[in-house]
C-alpha cells in the first residue's frame, strides 16, 4: 500500500517537471477515477430513463419516438461501458508503472494529451499512423 499522495488543488503537470512523477501519476489516477464515477452517475440515469419509458404508448408515432430514444440510450450506455473499461486499463497501467507511455513506440505520450485524453495510449503520432493503417484497409 502507497502512502497518500499530497495533491494540490490546482495543480496541473507540466513538461518541466520528471514525466510520470507521483504528483503526475496521483493527478491522472484521481482524474480517471472521478471520470469513472460521472459515467455510473450517468449509467444510472440511462436505467432509470429506460425502466420510464418502458410503459405502453398507445399513439404509434409516439411509440416510434420512444423506441428510437431508447435504442440511443442503449447506445450510449453501450459506449460508456467500453469508456469505463478503458479507464480500468489506465487506472492498471498507472499501478504498474506503464501509464504515458506509448504502447507502439514506447515515447512518452504528451502531457496535452494525457490531460485532454486520459485513456490514451498512443502519442499523437503513433495514433495517427494506425488510423491511416485502418483507413487503407478499410478503403480496400
Amino acid at each position: 500500500m502507497k502512502a497518500e499522495i499530497f495533491l494540490p488543488e490546482d495543480y496541473r503537470p507540466a513538461e518541466s517537471e520528471p514525466f510520470m512523477n507521483d504528483l503526475q501519476l496521483e493527478y491522472f489516477r484521481r482524474k480517471l477515477i472521478v471520470w469513472k464515477q460521472e459515467l455510473f452517475e450517468q449509467s444510472a440515469e440511462t436505467i432509470d430513463n429506460l425502466q420510464d419509458s418502458a410503459r405502453s404508448v398507445p399513439d404509434l408515432a409516439d411509440r416510434a419516438s420512444e423506441e428510437t430514444d431508447r435504442a440511443l440510450e442503449l447506445r450510449t450506455r453501450d459506449r460508456q461501458r467500453k469508456l469505463v473499461g478503458k479507464i480500468d486499463a489506465a487506472l492498471r497501467r498507472i499501478e504498474n508503472g506503464e501509464y504515458g507511455y506509448c504502447e507502439v513506440s514506447g515515447e512518452p505520450i504528451s502531457l496535452k494529451r494525457l490531460d485532454a485524453r486520459p485513456i490514451a495510449t498512443m502519442t499523437l503520432e503513433s495514433q495517427e499512423k494506425h488510423e491511416r493503417r485502418e483507413k487503407v484497409h478499410r478503403d480496400e
